[in-house]
């Protein structure tokens, strides 16, 4: 049901991943489900060994349904919901979502439970966790976007475009956050629905390695996005489960249908990736 290592603990409930990060003090939990999934969350943790108690604060990646879906039933169990400076105008903008699809479930954020908090006291914050860190502004895939920043070299950076597909978002916010974040030296990254990352660290490492890497990375996404074209799923549920770029997408999906002997490297071979 998850993964777990000494401090960092990765829930598998929902089609979110969200995390419960361990300080020495309390916990963290980084990111929540969608609507409906409180009775999951609570197996997740319990199978876990964590009570809700221990958490002492909610982090939102970004304030999108599948993000904060279940933050207030969490909340009225006692964490506290944190929300930095850049995403305080964005508490409710899910809140017309669940209204919309008449989701019985949804419990709108109060502010009562809300901890308003400057992304310039971040690391106070992390450090009465027991942790040392900090949370950082990463627009692009929404204006709200934040990432938290450990100093033992762990990301959680939640529906930032995947490391492995930057080369599609050059010239992006997306690409500057990457490269806001890559300064800092990360060797794990944890996102909201893509495959956990581990970077590459060898000082010896040259280009052509990184190239050799970037490459072999590209073509496992469009392996997956050729295995879910096959299950018949739409653009939009494959861009959901792989956080890859729609016109990147579509330009698989349109090379794979009209060239049904064609694999994986020979759709690379036809998509003009640079320049996107």
């Amino acid at each position: 049901m998850y993964t777990k290592h000494e401090m960092i603990v990765e829930l598998k409930y929902s089609n979110t991943n969200t995390y419960l990060i361990r300080g020495s003090a309390d916990c963290i939990l980084f990111d929540t489900g969608w609507a409906g999934t409180f009775p999951l969350f609570c197996k997740a943790i319990k199978e876990a060994g964590i009570t809700i108690p221990e958490i002492r604060y909610i982090l939102i990646s970004h304030f999108h349904p599948d993000h904060m879906g279940i933050a207030e039933e969490i909340a009225e169990c006692g964490p506290k919901i944190v929300v930095f400076d850049v995403q305080k105008s964005f508490i409710h903008a899910a809140d017309p979502v669940f209204e919309k699809e008449n989701n019985r479930y949804f419990k709108p954020i109060r502010e009562e439970n809300v901890m308003t908090v400057s992304m310039n006291d971040s690391r106070r914050l992390i450090k009465e966790i027991g942790l040392n860190g900090e949370v950082l502004a990463t627009p692009g895939h929404s204006d709200d976007s934040i990432s938290l920043y450990l100093d033992e070299g762990f990301l959680f950076v939640g529906d930032l475009n995947p490391l492995y597909e930057l080369e599609l978002h050059k010239g992006t916010e997306i690409e500057k956050s990457w490269n806001m974040l890559l300064k800092h030296d990360p060797h794990t990254i944890y996102y909201g629905h893509a495959k956990t990352g581990i970077m590459h660290q060898n000082p010896d490492q040259n280009s052509d390695h990184n190239a050799d890497t970037k490459n072999r990375d590209l073509y496992e996404l469009v392996q997956r996005i050729m295995h879910y074209i096959d299950k018949g799923y739409s653009i939009e549920k494959i861009k959901k489960k792989t956080s890859a770029d729609a016109c990147f997408i579509e330009d698989v999906n349109r090379m794979y249908l009209t060239h049904r002997n064609v694999g994986v490297q020979g759709i690379l071979d036809r998509i003009e990736i640079k320049g996107r």
